[in-house]
């Protein structure tokens, strides 16, 4: 009789040990923003015309059930645009949902879903101003969801995978796609269609999402997240920053104009001698100027002659992180030399 009585419970009461452990999964939130990752094209085979932002988050985790195995999956969605559309209320918004989520203490991680063309500005901007040590992943993908050989569903997969990885606290904002993990300071989008597009050229990834385990196999030295001076809590906009991009025979037209145009920061993606000029006008007027360069790769090194002309030097951030850094340095100081502090420790 006991066996009997035992024998009816016991499904049960696995049912509750079941349950349990799913319960005890870790916590990880996706945040999404839209792009290649969440679009839809007119055909399975169509993998260049297509719509991104079509298809919700929620959509996402429900096409992957696997991830229920790996966390508790939730999720919100911050915006539903292609890459181009994401502005500073965009990252702002998104920083502080990231922020009040890590806040948590049963969280463990959190997923961002983005367009690829600016995924690595806002990854940046997401390393400068979450204030955590928990992991944050930051996913796109290159093709969309609808196509014969997406890559999203994969690259969110194994996003959830390192988000519950201990050994992904203290790492910065990643980048995942690919089977890569790069840090967000580090890593550019390199080409225009392949899915291996994001590439740290100086430095390499950090680590791999391989399917046995997650890896990783260096450390960052340089300030972020957890360890950053700069706050958006209270924020809702940010200083003007323009890029001018330097080339033979570039003039002082483009400088003049957005200096005009209330920038209160310029980067300087290499430089043109037509721009020496406009530079010293625009110091005089208060604009703060930062020499990055257009090879990609490689530091900007400091110089006696930059310093005297008030230029700070961008190290080998490339314009379009280097202006995420400006903008956020702009909200404490306009000294060039307390700016070209942070460029040397972020």
């Amino acid at each position: 009789m006991k066996l009997k009585l035992l024998s009816m419970f016991l499904p049960a009461a696995l049912c509750s040990v079941l349950f349990s452990a799913g319960a005890e999964l870790p916590k990880v939130k996706l945040f999404s923003t839209g792009g290649t990752i969440q679009g839809s094209g007119p055909n399975r085979d169509e993998i260049a015309n297509y719509r991104p932002a079509v298809f919700t988050p929620k959509q996402l985790l429900d096409d992957l059930p696997e991830a229920r195995t790996l966390a508790d999956v939730s999720w919100e969605e911050i915006a539903a645009t292609g890459s181009g559309g994401v502005d500073t209320k965009i990252l702002l918004k998104l920083a502080k949902a990231i922020n009040a989520w890590l806040a948590q203490p049963d969280a463990a991680g959190a997923v961002v879903t983005h367009g690829t063309a600016t995924l690595e500005e806002t990854a940046y901007f997401l390393n400068l101003t979450i204030h955590s040590d928990k992991p944050v992943v930051v996913i796109g993908a290159m093709r969309p969801f609808t196509a014969i050989s997406r890559d999203g569903p994969l690259n969110l997969y194994n996003a959830i995978r390192t988000a519950t990885n201990a050994q992904a606290r203290d790492k910065g904002v990643m980048v995942l796609l690919n089977d890569e993990i790069n840090a967000a300071r580090d890593v550019t989008k390199t080409n225009t269609l392949r899915v291996n597009t994001f590439e740290s050229r100086d430095l390499g990834p950090i680590g791999f999402a391989d399917s046995d385990r997650v890896v990783f196999y260096r450390k960052l030295l340089y300030r972020h997240t957890h360890k950053s001076e700069f706050n958006i809590d209270q924020l809702s906009e940010l200083p003007k920053v323009d890029i001018v991009y330097g080339y033979q025979e570039g003039n002082r037209t483009i400088i003049d104009a957005l200096v005009a145009a209330g920038a209160k920061g310029i980067i300087l993606d290499d430089t043109a001698p037509g721009f020496a000029a406009a530079i010293r006008d625009g110091r005089a007027k208060g604009v703060v100027f930062v020499q990055s360069d257009r090879k990609g790769s490689g530091r900007v090194l400091e110089s006696a002659r930059s310093a005297a002309n008030g230029v700070v030097t961008a190290d080998n951030l490339n314009a379009q992180k280097a202006r995420q850094l400006l903008r956020l340095a702009l909200t404490r100081t306009s000294d060039p030399q307390e700016i070209q502090r942070m460029f040397k420790e972020y």
